[in-house]
């Protein structure tokens, strides 16, 4: 999504309260282990949808004239 559209709901008013409420509700220690946690699941995410894409293509290039059903 374009950064450009995302501002122009969000302005920084509303960015810094969001982040202050976040701050108040995890605290300064639990913020970076949430983001940890985060990066870990995308990685994964990613490496999960890759993996399907090179088996699709795997499969495609090993039997080209086969339809499955």
């Amino acid at each position: 999504m374009n950064l450009f559209v995302i501002t122009g709901f969000i302005g920084p008013q509303e960015i810094i309260i969001i982040l202050i409420i976040v701050l108040l509700l995890f605290g300064g220690r639990k913020i970076p282990e949430l983001m940890k946690g985060l990066g870990k699941g995308m990685r994964e995410f990613k490496k999960a949808t890759k993996e399907d894409d090179d088996d699709d293509l795997a499969d495609t290039k090993s039997e080209p004239g086969k339809i499955e059903k």
